[in-house]
C-alpha cells in the first residue's frame, strides 16, 4: 500500500513517543538524592533523544519511590500530597480493601479519603517545568487517571465512586491548567477492565483533557504491574468510551494484544486519532525495524493511514532492564522511518 507523506511538513505523518516511564538507572535506588535523580533523568532524557524519539518523556522519575516499585508513584506519588487522603492505614482499613476481588493485584490501597479531596502539596506543573529544562525536545506531562486513582483508594468520606472519581478530577484538572507541555496524556490502566464504569467515567476524565492547553492524548492498557495484565476485557467493549473522550488521540495497548482486536477500532469517531502500540514490554524479546513497519502496515490497512498517527510502547518500560529497553526504542524509531519510507 501507498505509505503517507508528510511533505512541507516540520513534523512526520507518524510520531514516536513512550507512553511515559523507563527503567530507572541503577544508581538512583540506593541513592535518590536530587544530584542523583538529576543524572538519572538527563540520562532517560538522551536516550530518547539519541534514538529519535520525536516526544519525549522524563521516565517519570520525578515520582520515583522505591517503596512502590509496581506502580514506579503513579498512583501513591499522587495519592500521598493530596489534601483528604491519609497514607498511613490501619490494620482494619487494609483488611477493608483487600476484601475487595478486583483490587487483588494490590495488597493495599493508596490511602483513605477521611475529607474533601485537594490538590495538597502536589504540584505537577513544578516537577514538569524541572525536567523540561533539561531536553530541547518536546516532552510530555503524564497524569493517572481520576477514575484509576479512585479505584485504588479507601474510601471513607464520600463512599460513592463516581462522587470520588470527580473530586480527583477537578483537583488533577487545577494541576493540568497550569502546565504549557505540547501534549498532555491521561493514563487509565483499570477502566479496560471495569466497562461497566464507561458510561460515566469519560466526564471526569474529560474533566482534566479540558484543562490541557494543547494535544490531548488518553493512554489505556490492560496493567502492566510485575510485568503482568491484570485487567481482562476486549477494546471493542470500550468504543463508546473512546468515542466520549475530549481527546486529539488514543494511546493503545496493542502490541501484546490479538491483532485482530484492531478491527473494533474502525468504528472509532472522526478526528480521534490511534497511537498504536507496537513494542511489547510484557517480553524480552526486541522487535525489529521490519516488525515495527509490518505492524503499522497492518492497521493502516485496516483502519486507514490517516487514522494512525503516533506508535509507541504498549506501556511504560519501567519492568523492563534498561539494555532491552533501549534496544526496542531504537527499533520503535528504525521500523517508524522503514514505515514511512526513510530508510
Amino acid at each position: 500500500m501507498p505509505r503517507p507523506t508528510q511533505a512541507g511538513a516540520a513534523e512526520p505523518a507518524v510520531r514516536t513517543t513512550v507512553v511515559g516511564s523507563y527503567p530507572v538507572p541503577s544508581w538512583l535506588g540506593p541513592a535518590p538524592t536530587l544530584p542523583n535523580l538529576r543524572d538519572a533523568v538527563m540520562v532517560v532524557l538522551k536516550t530518547q533523544e539519541l534514538a529519535g524519539v520525536d516526544v519525549v518523556s522524563d521516565g517519570e522519575l520525578t515520582r520515583f519511590d522505591a517503596s512502590h516499585p509496581d506502580t514506579n508513584g503513579m498512583i501513591d506519588y499522587f495519592a500521598s500530597r493530596m489534601d483528604g487522603i491519609r497514607s498511613r492505614l490501619t490494620r482494619e482499613e487494609a483488611a477493608r480493601f483487600a476484601a475487595r476481588p478486583e483490587m487483588r493485584f494490590r495488597a493495599s490501597p493508596a490511602g483513605v479519603v477521611t475529607g474533601p479531596v485537594g490538590q495538597g502539596t502536589l504540584d505537577l506543573p513544578a516537577a514538569w517545568e524541572w525536567s523540561r529544562a533539561l531536553t530541547d525536545k518536546p516532552m510530555k506531562l503524564t497524569v493517572t487517571s481520576p477514575y484509576m486513582l479512585a479505584r485504588t483508594l479507601l474510601d471513607d468520606h464520600y463512599r460513592d465512586l463516581r462522587a470520588l472519581t470527580n473530586a480527583l478530577a477537578d483537583a488533577l484538572a487545577a494541576q493540568v491548567a497550569a502546565v504549557s507541555a505540547p501534549v498532555v496524556q491521561v493514563d487509565e490502566a483499570n477502566l479496560p477492565g471495569h466497562p461497566e464504569d464507561a458510561g460515566w467515567a469519560s466526564a471526569p476524565i474529560n474533566t482534566v483533557l479540558r484543562a490541557a492547553r494543547a494535544e490531548r492524548g488518553v493512554h489505556l492498557c490492560f496493567g502492566n504491574y510485575g510485568g503482568q495484565s491484570v485487567q481482562t476485557g476486549l477494546w471493542k467493549d470500550l468504543l463508546p468510551f473512546f468515542n466520549t473522550l475530549e481527546a486529539d488521540h488514543l494511546v493503545l495497548e496493542t502490541a501484546h494484544r490479538d491483532p485482530a482486536e484492531l478491527t473494533a477500532l474502525r468504528e472509532l469517531k472522526p478526528g480521534l486519532s490511534l497511537g498504536l502500540g507496537v513494542i511489547d514490554i510484557k517480553s524480552t524479546v526486541v522487535e525489529t525495524a521490519d516488525d515495527i513497519a509490518r505492524a503499522v502496515e497492518r492497521a493502516s490497512a485496516l483502519l486507514g493511514a490517516d487514522r494512525i498517527r503516533w506508535i509507541h510502547p504498549d506501556c511504560g518500560f519501567w519492568m523492563l532492564p534498561r539494555s532491552v529497553a533501549d534496544r526496542k526504542l531504537r527499533s520503535l524509531v528504525s521500523g517508524r522511518d522503514r514505515y514511512l519510507g526513510r530508510q
